[in-house]
């Protein structure tokens, strides 16, 4: 964002020049921004071409939301984040993107959305790559997909146990998970 008078412009950005500023400030790791394009492009891979609109829960500095949405541009995505100071940046992304018209920033607490009618059942799609505990990101999620809808979360490294309890799975309403690459799928049953 530039000033030039009273007039305020936003510099059109690519998605690796936003992720390497969130890293310059912390709010990104320090991991490679290609890799973590290319871990994210996996969201994007698994992703259903029927999911039509989707919410990433916790998006902080945008990954997956941002890959998801500059690789799959026929998606409606919700960018959800409690801390404002996340979505003020992530908003400012997203118009210096051009994307304003199909990704939305939303500041609030997942916990709470998933008690408000608009919010559940609603998306073909929820994502999150580290949002909390695996068994709290499971249960907003299901919350949050339409009955058939997906649920795509990140997987821990590889040789990992296993830490999908049938139980906990089967009581939010979901089955699977599926592998996909790097990812657990599941799929919201469409009756409970």
């Amino acid at each position: 964002q530039h000033r030039l008078a009273s007039k305020t412009f936003l510099v059109a950005r690519t998605v690796h020049e936003i992720l390497t500023d969130a890293q310059r400030i912390g709010a990104l790791g320090l991991r490679p921004i290609s890799e973590v394009i290319e871990h994210a492009g996996a969201f994007a891979f698994a992703l259903p071409d029927s999911c039509g609109n989707i919410v990433d829960l916790g998006s902080g500095a945008g990954v997956p939301g941002l890959v998801v949405a500059e690789l799959r541009p026929e998606l409606y995505i919700t960018l959800v984040d409690r801390r404002a100071k996340r979505t003020d940046a992530l908003e400012r992304a997203v118009a210096s993107l051009g994307w304003s018209h199909r990704v939305r920033v939303v500041c609030a607490d997942v916990a709470a959305l998933t008690r408000q009618d608009e919010w559940r059942n609603t998306f073909g799609a929820v994502m999150s790559r580290g949002f909390g505990p695996h068994e709290t990101t499971l249960k907003y999620s299901a919350a949050l997909a339409r009955p058939g809808g997906t649920v795509l979360l990140s997987e821990p490294p590889a040789g990992s146990k296993n830490r999908w309890d049938a139980a906990v799975v089967a009581a939010a309403g979901l089955e699977g998970p599926e592998s996909v690459l790097h990812l657990a799928r599941f799929t919201k049953k469409t009756e409970r």
